[in-house]
């Protein structure tokens, strides 16, 4: 496709979308193979106008994994990412996928997120931070959550060393500093987790293990294993190396590990095409494979496959 998107091309599109919403394979190499995500928004603008139709809908509407990640490609990020909360929220099975609410309150730059939390209020008339605090049964990731929602709110761009390494020594004073393997002080942690901006969170726990010699989560499985501790866990390691998080998460859902069957979707349809590099080169590190080739060997051929490998190699989003 030309790199120039004008407004034939994006008419062109549209009609031979709209005359082959029945053509999977076609959907796939349009929406997923020659599209940027930008592109995609566009084309369902266009869409719109001509036809009268949401393109969302006409992909929700069929009803196949293939088309709710094709429908997915035409929402713009913050959008995408309130409808990714609100599932996340209210499962029709099982419990909250907090994991899925934590990459967006600490894998977001604070701009991006106040945009998921605005698209919220918008569609579903709800707020985001209240329908997550209504959760029950309760549980620590949800004062976590809080904490890092606010973290979010006018902090400096700049991050400070000194402030890294003071809090870097509050948290082991208050944690395996503290005498008789007592716990980990929650009301310092929640502190720091909203007082801190998201990247200065991640100097403060990077400057934790050059102090220390150690990841500030180690101790926890051995020496707390409290529910708070746990989610902190997920948390920090997600601050310390989101490829390496992802990378972890996708090999679970490829090899049908998952907690939650939507996790490889999401993840893969919400990381840019610079992300996915590291994400891939992150999962060839850890598991020795190449994450195109697991997916290859884990899905039968057919559109659903096709789609995962032509998003994971994408490289214009």
């Amino acid at each position: 496709m030309a790199k120039s998107f004008s407004q034939s091309s994006t008419e062109d599109i549209c009609k031979q979308i709209h005359g082959s919403l029945g053509n999977i394979s076609l959907l796939v190499r349009v929406l997923a193979g020659q599209l940027s995500r930008h592109e995609c928004q566009k084309v369902r603008e266009k869409y719109m106008d001509m036809y009268g139709e949401n393109l969302y809908d006409c992909l929700q509407n069929k009803t196949s994994k293939t088309c709710a990640i094709l429908s997915s490609l035409t929402l713009n990020p913050h959008e995408r990412d309130a409808i990714a909360a609100k599932n996340a929220i209210f499962k029709e099975v099982d419990s909250v996928n907090y994991n899925a609410l934590i990459e967006i309150y600490v894998g977001r730059k604070s701009s991006h997120f106040f945009l998921i939390q605005q698209a919220y209020q918008s569609k579903f008339r709800r707020h985001l931070d209240q329908d997550i605090m209504s959760i029950e049964p309760p549980h620590s990731y949800q004062k976590i959550l809080m904490a890092l929602g606010a973290s979010h709110k006018a902090h400096s761009a700049q991050v400070s060393v000194h402030i890294g390494k003071c809090d870097a020594q509050r948290l082991y004073q208050t944690g395996e500093g503290r005498c008789g393997g007592v716990k980990i002080d929650e009301g310092v942690v929640l502190e720091i987790l909203s007082k801190r901006s998201i990247p200065q969170l991640n100097l403060t726990f990077s400057i934790y293990k050059h102090i220390y010699g150690h990841a500030y989560t180690k101790h926890f499985k051995n020496k707390y294993g409290g529910e708070f501790e746990d989610a902190l866990n997920v948390v920090v390691k997600f601050l310390n190396n989101p490829p390496k998080y992802y990378a972890k998460a996708l090999e679970a859902s490829i090899k049908g590990k998952a907690m939650d069957a939507g996790d490889m979707e999401r993840i893969i349809v919400s990381q840019s095409a610079a992300d996915m590099n590291k994400i891939r080169k992150s999962y060839k590190n850890v598991y020795g494979v190449d994450m195109r080739d697991d997916i290859i060997e884990s899905f039968p051929i057919g559109d659903f496959r096709d789609l995962l490998v032509t998003l994971t190699m994408k490289t214009n989003y």
